[in-house]
C-alpha cells in the first residue's frame, strides 16, 4: 500500500494496472523505484469507453470461420497482438496485463461462457446462480456468497444462455422461456428467460467435479462413516433396488454416482434422465435423454416413453436420474420384473415421505389403481431408501438407510438400518453426530445369502453397533 501526501492531506494510492504514457504500451507493467510518485499517480483503471472501443474493433476484425478452427491458446495470443495494434492506432493507453485480460475475456465470449469461465474452473464452487446480468451468487462449501462476476448487459447474458441451449439442440427465447441443459463437463444448467424472468435471464448451474467421487471421498467429507459405506457396497453388489431421497442440492446424484462405481463391468446399464448428468464409469452404459416438444407442440419424448423403450433394450439395470411424475409406475415395474439393482432418486424430506411421494406419482399416471395395490407394488420393488440432507453447517450427509420391510394391513413398514443422530456442534461450526444402528435382519436377507453377502452384512452391523 502506498501513501501520498498532497498539501495537508494524506491519501492512499493503490497501484492498479491502467493508464501509462503511450511509450509503455506493450511494455512492463511492474512499478520500479525510478517510476516515482508521478508514475503511481497516473495509474488508473482503463476507462470503460476504451474497453468497449477495443472490444468492438477486435470483434470487427476477426473472421468467424478462422476463429472456429483455432485453439483457445492460439486465439488468445493472436487477439492480444491485435489489441496492441488497435491500441497503438487509436492511441489508447493500455499495458500488457490489461491486454492479456481483455484478450482472455474476448476468447471466453467467443469460445466459452464469458465471465462464467473463471467460476467453472474453480473446483471449490459447487453451484453458480445468475440472477440477471449484475448479480451472480456462488455456493462454496455449502454457503451462498455474492461473487464479483458481472455481465456487460442483458444481451450479453442472453447470448451466453442461447449458446448453452443450442449446444444440445434446444432453444431458449421468449416463445420457449424455460430449458434444462448441460455443459460439456456434464454440469446441469437451468435457464429461465423473460418474460418469466423479471430481472433478465436467470441461470442456475449445478457443477460436477472433474474427478469421480467414490465412498472414500464421501467418508473424507463426513457424508457417511466407513460402516455405512460398507453396507452400501454390499447392497450394490447384492443387486438391491435402491431409491435415493433428499432435497434439492442435498447430494443425491453424487451418492448415486458413487454407488454406480460398484456395478460390475459386465452388466448392461441403461440410464434415463431429463438432462444427462450421471457420470458412470462402466464400459457398457446406454444413456437416454428426454426431448421437449417443438414449437408446433410435437415431438415430445418423456421419461415414461424412454422407460418403456429401455425395457426392450435388454438392460441388466435401469437407472432413472430423477422420478418426478407418472414414470414412477414404470420404475416400479422395471424393478419388479427382473432388473434387480436398479436405482433412482426422488425429492422428499424423509424415507417415509419418499414412499408417500412415490404413491402419489404412481396415481398421477395410473388413475383408478387401488392404493393397496400401489403399496404392494412398492414393497415388492424397492429394497432400500437412502435419505441425504444438506445441514445448516453446509455439509451434506446420509441421514437414513431404510429397509422397506413389508405390509402390516394397509401400512408399509420401514426399518431404519442406520439413522444419523445430531449430538452437537464442534468448535469449527461443523455438526457432530453418530449413527444409531438396527440389528434387525433385513427383509432382503435371502437375496444377500444368494450372493454370499449375508455374513458380511451381519459383521458390518456388529462392528458399527460397537463403535
Amino acid at each position: 500500500m502506498v501513501f501520498l501526501e498532497t498539501g495537508n492531506r494524506i491519501m492512499i494510492a493503490t497501484p492498479v494496472f491502467g493508464r501509462r504514457p503511450l511509450t509503455s504500451v506493450g511494455g512492463s507493467d511492474t512499478l520500479t523505484a525510478q517510476d516515482g510518485p508521478e508514475a503511481i499517480a497516473v495509474l488508473s483503471v482503463l476507462p470503460e469507453a476504451s474497453v468497449v472501443d477495443l472490444r468492438a474493433a477486435c470483434m470487427a476484425r476477426l473472421d468467424a470461420n478462422t476463429v472456429a478452427l483455432m485453439t483457445s491458446e492460439r486465439l488468445t495470443t493472436d487477439i492480444e497482438r491485435l489489441i496492441s495494434e488497435i491500441a497503438t492506432e487509436r492511441r489508447i493507453q493500455i499495458n500488457r496485463r490489461e491486454q492479456r485480460t481483455l484478450a482472455t475475456e474476448l476468447v471466453h465470449d467467443i469460445l466459452g461462457l464469458g465471465p462464467l469461465e473463471t467460476l467453472l474452473e474453480d473446483d471449490s464452487i459447487n453451484e453458480i446462480m445468475v440472477n440477471g446480468p449484475d448479480k451472480t451468487f456462488i455456493e462454496r462449501r455449502g454457503k451462498l456468497v455474492l461473487s464479483n462476476v458481472r455481465f456487460r448487459d442483458t444481451a450479453h447474458l442472453a447470448s451466453i444462455c442461447q449458446r448453452i441451449a443450442s449446444s444440445i439442440g434446444r432453444r431458449i427465447d421468449e416463445s420457449s422461456p424455460m430449458v434444462d441443459a448441460r455443459l460439456k463437463d456434464g454440469s446441469r444448467v437451468n435457464i429461465v428467460f423473460p418474460p418469466l424472468a423479471l430481472d433478465g435471464p436467470y441461470m442456475t448451474i449445478r457443477k460436477f467435479g472433474k474427478s469421480a467421487v467414490d465412498f472414500a471421498k464421501l467418508i473424507e467429507w463426513g457424508a457417511l462413516t466407513a460402516p455405512v459405506a460398507r453396507i452400501l457396497e454390499i447392497a450394490a453388489k447384492g443387486r438391491l433396488n435402491i431409491v435415493i431421497s433428499g432435497g434439492t442440492g442435498s447430494g443425491k446424484t453424487t451418492l448415486m454416482n458413487a454407488l454406480s462405481r460398484l456395478i460390475d463391468e459386465g452388466e448392461r446399464v441403461v440410464t434415463v434422465e431429463d438432462a444427462a448428468e450421471l457420470q458412470f464409469q462402466q464400459p457398457h452404459v446406454v444413456r437416454l435423454e428426454t426431448r421437449p416438444m417443438s414449437l408446433e407442440g410435437r415431438g415430445e419424448i418423456t421419461q415414461r416413453d424412454l422407460m418403456r423403450n429401455a425395457l426392450r433394450m435388454r438392460p441388466d439395470r435401469i437407472i432413472i436420474g430423477e422420478v418426478r411424475g407418472s414414470e414412477a409406475f414404470d420404475m416400479l415395474q422395471a424393478m419388479n420384473t427382473g432388473h434387480d439393482g436398479s436405482m433412482s432418486t426422488v425429492h422428499a424430506n424423509t424415507t417415509r415421505d419418499a414412499i408417500t411421494r412415490i404413491e402419489n406419482m404412481v396415481q398421477m399416471g395410473s388413475m383408478g389403481l387401488p392404493l393397496r395395490a400401489i403399496r404392494t407394488q412398492i414393497v415388492g420393488s424397492i429394497d432400500l431408501i437412502l435419505q441425504v440432507e444438506r445441514h445448516r453447517d453446509g455439509g451434506r450427509r446420509l441421514t437414513q438407510v431404510t429397509d422397506v420391510c413389508g405390509m402390516e394391513g394397509d401400512v408399509i413398514t420401514l426399518n431404519d438400518i442406520f439413522q444419523f443422530e445430531h449430538k452437537g456442534e464442534g468448535p469449527d461450526g461443523r455438526l457432530i453426530g453418530d449413527y444409531k444402528v438396527s440389528r434387525m435382519p433385513p427383509s432382503f436377507l435371502s437375496r444377500l445369502a444368494y450372493f454370499g453377502l449375508d455374513k458380511s452384512w451381519r459383521a458390518v452391523l456388529a462392528e458399527a453397533d460397537q463403535t
